[in-house]
């Protein structure tokens, strides 16, 4: 019970607690046709999405070690957000702090981690770069504590930044055709990650931005995770 009070309860510190932020149902163009913009982000397409549920911020060192008993980061601060974790070790935490919780804690859809960084906007960015976010420019060459830089509208910190963030989705190429709910590729040799780092320059940081590593036990200094719940 000290556990649970430590991740969820309502008086303690906000990077204590997996707060979560409602992300209300709507419609949005995913991709992007910019002068920064990579052919895998295009064609760009209408997609809907049902309400859902995302982290405020991504995974702190502090809530991976409270389920896993250890932190695997390079740059330590409990309030740093977690790196080198696998997709699969995403998966054990996730099994474990749902056992614990009796909630259903998952991966975002890469539809709704863009759609949640997007805040409403339609740009590449929800704001000026070095408001929202720390890359190669700013982050003296590491990560840095969670919900420093400005959120974008839905009140989601570092969606840009810091940790890239894996999502639950196999890598695929975009269709034209509109899609509801999309959870991509039944299969693939790659899950796909977003957002870039505290070391990637200002291109790769952005809402359209997308990539994949074909190695599920694939671990880095740049990548992380934030959680979802339906």
């Amino acid at each position: 019970m000290n556990f649970l009070r430590n991740l969820f309860g309502k008086k303690k510190p906000v990077t204590t607690s997996i707060e979560l932020v409602l992300i209300p149902g709507g419609s949005f163009r995913m991709g992007s046709t910019s002068s920064e913009a990579y052919g895998d982000e295009q064609p760009v397409h209408q997609v809907t999405l049902s309400s859902f549920h995302i982290g405020k911020y991504p995974v702190t060192q502090r809530q991976w070690r409270a389920v896993m008993g250890k932190n695997p980061s390079r740059f330590k601060g409990k309030d740093r957000p977690v790196e080198q974790v696998s997709w699969d070790d995403v998966q054990e935490f996730i099994q474990k702090l749902n056992q614990l919780t009796g909630k259903r804690y998952r991966l975002p859809t890469e539809a709704e981690w863009e759609y949640a960084a997007r805040g409403g906007t339609s740009g590449d960015r929800y704001g000026n770069i070095e408001d929202i976010a720390w890359y190669d420019d700013n982050s003296g060459g590491s990560t840095q504590p969670v919900g420093v830089k400005q959120p974008n509208a839905y009140g989601l910190y570092d969606m840009l930044g810091n940790v890239w963030e894996w999502c639950q989705d196999w890598y695929g190429s975009y269709t034209s055709s509109a899609k509801t709910n999309p959870t991509g590729p039944s299969s693939g040799s790659g899950r796909v990650y977003r957002g870039g780092s505290w070391f990637d320059d200002a291109r790769g940081v952005g809402a359209p931005y997308r990539d994949s590593i074909d190695y599920t036990d694939y671990r880095s200094i740049d990548l992380g995770f934030r959680l979802a719940l339906d």
